[in-house]
């Protein structure tokens, strides 16, 4: 398996630390520590190096309360501990990394800035627990699956910004009743008509929805609870995590594949894991796809046999989630010291990435830290652009509120003449 940029994999343990891997050589690059991570609670926040985080959901395995840990790529340790208002489990971050979305148990969303962790919004989305996020393609939705079996889509400008509404209603775009119980993931994008999304969930079936009006497309019915699904990139099939072990394959085009199972176009992995199978995640421009077990396995496979070619250290008892980080490299010959205290002397910051982590590691307290602190005050003069822009905006907007009121004061008064 061979990449131009070195693709990593992480899980996430509610018994143990976070582990990177890199996906070509099976090693462990990165280990974060502190965090016990519920299902779906894993996400990489951002893309740019200096920018880019691992957020972890923790529950406290003493007090049962939560918080979101923040890691940089270069510390074992969390740098940021981000209170919520309660436990949360799911996570979604959106691409230019500024916010970061929680799925509280309540079944309200909670949205936050990065890095600071200010709460912005908590939306009631769902009257049980939020199970799952995602994010639409062109970032302008918030999608959110729930306990209940619904599944809510949210314009992220009414979370992240004074929309000025208090009603739930308006703030929601759709919100329908997806499935019979839970649901476990939602998925759009690479792979898929931008217009859909598929949802998944303990009642064993995928559903296809229209994101523009909420309506129902079809459905795929599977033997078992599918946790997770994997879209093909340049392929019409996607990949779906079963709880009987297995890695099953359907297609999104009715006919194009034998019928095998209860009628529907579907195949199955030959290899299957002692556990539930809890993600997968697609690689290397859909050649490779990923898996991770309850067990603690983790398996990559190549798409196009359909078989094991790799299997990742079991450094866990447990595995609660799995993602992948693209466009991220650095130097293979850190092994498993990345994300470790210690570093090497001299190093070469060849390319954005973990090639800068001896470089980092190498600096003086005094400049780390120096480093840090133009990094907040950065922080700060953004956050203040940004309220600067926002409250420029609303002005424009009283305004135009203000001229349209006065041209149909003008216009009734020209039809009473």
């Amino acid at each position: 398996m061979s990449s131009s940029s070195p693709e990593i994999v992480l899980t996430s343990s509610p018994d143990g630390p976070i582990v990177a891997y890199d996906a070509s050589s099976g090693s462990i690059v990165a280990q974060f520590t502190g965090s016990r991570s519920p299902r779906r609670g894993l996400t990489v926040v951002g893309k740019d190096f200096g920018k880019t985080y691992i957020a972890a959901s923790h529950i406290s395995p003493t007090t049962a309360s939560g918080s979101i840990h923040l890691y940089n790529w270069w510390s074992s340790t969390a740098f940021h501990n981000l209170p919520v208002p309660e436990p949360v489990a799911p996570l979604a971050a959106s691409f230019d990394g500024l916010y970061l979305f929680a799925g509280g148990i309540s079944g309200s969303v909670h949205t936050l800035s990065v890095p600071s962790g200010n709460v912005l919004k908590s939306l009631p989305a769902h009257n049980k627990p939020v199970t799952c996020l995602g994010v639409n393609h062109d970032e302008s939705l918030l999608i959110s699956g729930g306990d209940d079996g619904t599944i809510a889509i949210v314009p992220i400008f009414q979370l992240v910004g004074d929309s000025g509404c208090e009603n739930v209603e308006d703030l929601i775009l759709h919100k329908f009743a997806a499935h019979s119980d839970s649901v476990t993931a939602i998925v759009s994008g690479t792979g898929l008509c931008y217009s859909q999304i598929i949802s998944c969930s303990t009642d064993s079936t995928c559903k296809f929805w229209s994101l523009r009006r909420g309506t129902h497309l079809r459905t795929v019915v599977f033997p078992c609870t599918i946790s997770g699904i994997a879209l093909h990139p340049t392929e019409p099939e996607f990949y779906a995590a079963g709880s009987d072990g297995s890695v099953h394959i359907g297609s999104f085009m009715i006919g194009s594949r034998k019928l095998v199972i209860q009628g529907n176009d579907l195949m199955t992995l030959p290899h299957t894991h002692s556990g539930a199978v809890v993600s997968v995640v697609m690689l290397n421009g859909g050649r490779n796809l990923v898996s991770a077990s309850e067990d603690g396995s983790v398996w990559i496979w190549e798409v196009g046999v359909g078989q094991v070619i790799m299997a990742l250290g079991n450094e866990m008892a447990s595995i609660s989630d799995l993602v992948s980080a693209t466009g991220i490299s650095y130097n293979k010959g850190h092994g498993s010291e990345v994300g470790k205290s210690s570093a090497k002397e001299s190093a070469k910051c060849d390319d954005i990435g973990f090639s800068c982590e001896e470089l980092i590691m190498s600096m003086p307290a005094r400049q780390m830290i120096e480093m840090e602190d133009l990094l907040k005050v950065a922080a700060k003069d953004r956050s203040r652009a940004i309220d600067t822009l926002e409250s420029a905006i609303a002005i424009y907007e009283k305004l135009l509120e203000l001229i349209l009121k006065e041209a149909k004061k003008g216009t009734h008064s020209s039809k009473q003449r």
